[in-house]
């Protein structure tokens, strides 16, 4: 059975991004090209990050697509053609990629969910807030500093605790 994905012009979608090197801290490391990556393909190709959280070796994010336009697809390849340009090439790049000539960076494909309602949105706000602890970076979530957490408190969506 194949996979496939629902695109929906203006709803919102939550999508994990993984690197391949599960063990890697290259996406704090690089935390400033993943920024100028994020701000090249929302010009290119714009969308709305509604809350984001970037660890180590994956990200979350929960994003509103152009009432005109769903193709996400489209905009996480760039997220990831980007920032693996803007890298250099330092990773295990293995034959089968080399041969397709796609570097090791990043996990293949990517996860996505359709969110249905005002519950399910605010349940990955939540989750996305507290991946950090859930992973063991902090006992916190307001401690991560690379995280819309601090936005949300900032605009008092949230409290800081």
């Amino acid at each position: 059975m194949q996979y496939r994905r629902h695109y929906y012009q203006g709803a919102n979608y939550f999508f994990t991004i993984n690197l391949a090197d599960r063990s890697s801290d290259l996406l704090i490391k690089e935390i400033e090209t993943l920024r100028n990556t994020f701000k090249t393909v929302k010009q290119k190709q714009p969308f709305h990050i509604d809350t984001i959280v970037i660890l180590p070796d994956h990200l979350h994010m929960l994003c509103t697509m152009p009432n005109d336009d769903a193709h996400y697809s489209k905009r996480i390849k760039l997220i990831k053609y980007y920032f693996s340009y803007r890298i250099a090439k330092t990773e295990r790049i293995s034959k089968s990629r080399q041969k397709k000539g796609e570097r090791g960076i990043w996990q293949r494909r990517f996860w996505e969910h359709c969110i249905r309602d005002e519950l399910d949105y605010r349940t990955h706000i939540d989750y996305i807030h507290m991946n950090p602890v859930k992973h063991g970076y902090v006992e916190r979530g307001q401690d991560w500093q690379y995280s819309s957490f601090h936005k949300f408190v900032a605009e008092g969506l949230l409290p800081i605790n």
